[in-house]
């Protein structure tokens, strides 16, 4: 592609992404799906400016008085590149600036009155929500690449990767994660595709542990999505007993049977209505915000509004009300959120745990350091465990092991 080219394409992307209606990976994926003619160095860049445009959405907005048209975000991220150059009108290249464009951008080059929230590239009203500006800024960077090592360890998983020119180090706290720092295609990594290696954030891992799955247990994943931590539990059981997944979108729930294939998991087992009361972990890995995610997805944040954060925070209480009556005695309610906000956390269990004697929060450090064997408790509360960016270097994640002991 011409170097026009790759910026007509920004601009394509980027026109989708600001409608806030799809997520910026779904339609990034897409677009270069429709487009196999593009090369993975045209795709590198057009990605990497898209991303940059994204991170940088409201200081860019702000910049341009409130006026982000796709072709002005994108001119102004480029910096000191030759716009008339980029911007000549030929063919699969942008327009020419007009007079108005250049005016605003030639403005825009002197800006510096930011709000304190498009310095943290939050908009306002979850920028008030937040306490800690610290984690907000982390929320905003870049996150690593994390892989969990699969029906095998992480030491033979990372000498295999090496093998193939992959250089992972060990995280702190999952004892099957490594991560990198490098974008790589696993696409053409062979250890990937022989399924010794799934991508997924050491918090998702961890989480997964933590839930203490047993072949003996009647276990579920009643949330279960595309199965990520259905996958998890049922490869930490090594193929023995049985992880029933279920969701509420049959679409989600078909991708587990092309992944489970990949990765040799065969004790997943799909149901699609859940009748019993008598499970032994009720894993809910409940609906959420997705804040703790950002820094993967750091567009999701404009596709939340008070409104639909409401509905999101009554559905988490209502499966917890589901959860709570198809545990059985001396089984566990484990309730998981992708998010750092505390009306879909604590205040959930707090809330929960008012209405139900018939429950007891586990010790968390005592869960923690029994089933990862660490001495060290990176967690201020025993109650339930919060990891982020800032305490355990993963996405933000809420995780309570509820015990049913009456």
């Amino acid at each position: 592609m011409k170097e026009a080219s790759r910026i007509q394409a920004v601009i394509e992307i980027i026109t989708e992404v600001i409608a806030d209606k799809l997520p910026a990976d779904v339609i990034a994926d897409k677009y270069f799906k429709d487009r196999r003619y593009i090369g993975s160095k045209d795709r590198r860049f057009v990605a990497d400016l898209v991303w940059k445009i994204i991170r940088n959405r409201m200081k860019l907005s702000e910049m341009l008085k409130n006026k982000p048209t796709p072709r002005l975000l994108t001119a102004l991220s480029l910096n000191d590149a030759d716009l008339a150059l980029l911007f000549n009108g030929e063919e699969y290249a942008p327009q020419p600036l007009d007079k108005n464009e250049k005016e605003i951008l030639a403005q825009a080059q002197n800006f510096e009155d930011f709000s304190d929230y498009a310095l943290y590239e939050c908009p306002q009203w979850l920028f008030d929500k937040f306490n800690d500006k610290n984690l907000l800024e982390a929320l905003n960077a870049p996150a690593p690449l994390d892989l969990r090592a699969n029906l095998t360890s992480r030491e033979q998983a990372k000498d295999r990767l090496k093998k193939e020119g992959l250089f992972f180090s060990f995280t702190p706290f999952s004892p099957l994660g490594l991560r990198s720092f490098e974008r790589i295609n696993l696409n053409n990594c062979m250890t990937y595709q022989d399924g010794e290696v799934e991508v997924m954030d050491e918090g998702s891992q961890l989480l997964s542990l933590l839930c203490q799955a047993k072949p003996h247990h009647k276990i579920i994943d009643y949330c279960a999505g595309a199965g990520g931590k259905s996958l998890a539990i049922g490869a930490e059981m090594h193929n023995d007993g049985i992880v029933w997944a279920h969701d509420i979108s049959q679409e989600r729930l078909s991708r587990i049977k092309k992944r489970a294939e990949r990765l040799d998991i065969l004790n997943i087992k799909i149901l699609s209505k859940v009748t019993d009361e008598n499970y032994d972990r009720f894993i809910l890995d409940a609906p959420c915000s997705g804040s703790g995610t950002w820094r993967r997805s750091p567009d999701a944040k404009y596709r939340l509004n008070k409104q639909k954060l409401e509905e999101i925070c009554q559905t988490q209480a209502e499966l917890l009300e589901f959860g709570a009556t198809h545990t059985n005695l001396n089984g566990r309610l484990i309730y998981m959120t992708c998010s750092v906000f505390k009306e879909e956390n604590e205040q959930q269990i707090t809330a929960f745990l008012a209405k139900h004697p018939e429950f007891e929060a586990l010790n968390h450090q005592h869960l923690w350091q029994d089933v990862l064997d660490l001495p060290f408790f990176p967690f201020d509360n025993k109650q339930w465990l919060k990891l982020t960016p800032l305490n355990t270097k993963t996405d933000g994640f809420f995780f309570s092991a509820l015990k049913k002991v009456r």
